[in-house]
């Protein structure tokens, strides 16, 4: 007897959509997302499609309408609910774009949930293009299965970020001056990573940090990482001794 087809197919494009989804619901779908859906993927009437919504998690849909520039969906029913990610933030110097880019895809995938620009003396991308970041949040949680995004922050100053931190929330500064080997620190969630500018942080700001009550001091191996490599180091090591890793989940 022949094995029953895995419905949705693997195949299945899956989209965020900004507007609530229930059963039932027909929502339209257009613009960029309808120019892949119609002209990329080539859907046709019933092709199946997955869509979330940051609000109630994941959902089947089938084509119910194609227009030109537009298609209409019909919400069948829930395929997962809304997940709920480990409590680590992200605070990271803002860098050159490719590598801004690959810091909010990968840390995107990983699993924190909230990504927080910081504004240190060192630097040299001060203006951050907010709309780019949350088309690669969107991206990456489309190609990697979340059913939540992470929260995104406006940009902050180290001091005045610094003034106004939850007192129960630690800071695991990377220091590439030295400090505790993160495998060798506790500190789970509700938790923090902060990673500094391609040129480091001054000597200013490295004692405005550890003259903090939150702040932990780690290092991340031996060698002088790019900001982007510490961010995903760091990240993937809390991940596994106190995130959603743990236990091979």
């Amino acid at each position: 007897m022949p094995a029953t087809p895995a419905w949705p197919p693997a195949s299945t494009p899956r989209l965020f959509i900004d507007m609530p989804l229930a059963p039932g619901a027909a929502p339209t779908i257009d613009g960029p997302a309808a120019h892949y859906l119609l002209n990329v993927m080539r859907l046709k009437g019933g092709a199946p499609i997955l869509l979330f919504d940051n609000r109630s998690g994941e959902w089947l849909a089938s084509v119910a309408d194609v227009g030109k520039r537009s298609l209409t969906v019909h919400i069948e029913h829930q395929t997962r609910p809304i997940e709920q990610v480990p409590d680590l933030w992200l605070c990271f110097a803002p860098v050159k774009k490719a590598r801004l880019d690959w810091i909010i895809e990968k840390a995107t995938e990983l699993g924190v949930a909230r990504l927080q620009p910081v504004i240190t003396e060192r630097t040299i991308v001060e203006r951050v293009k907010r709309e780019r970041i949350e088309a690669q949040i969107i991206e990456a949680c489309e190609q990697c299965g979340r059913t939540a995004l992470p929260e995104l922050g406006e940009p902050v100053k180290l001091a005045q970020l610094l003034v106004h931190w939850p007192a129960d929330r630690a800071l695991l500064f990377a220091d590439e001056a030295g400090g505790v080997p993160l495998s060798d620190v506790v500190a789970p969630a509700p938790a923090a990573i902060l990673i500094g500018p391609e040129g480091g942080f001054t000597a200013r700001e490295r004692d405005l940090l550890l003259e903090h009550a939150a702040v932990r001091r780690i290092a991340l191996g031996p060698r002088i990482l790019r900001a982007e490599t510490a961010a995903i180091a760091a990240i993937s090591l809390w991940m596994a001794q106190q995130g959603d890793w743990v236990g091979g989940a």
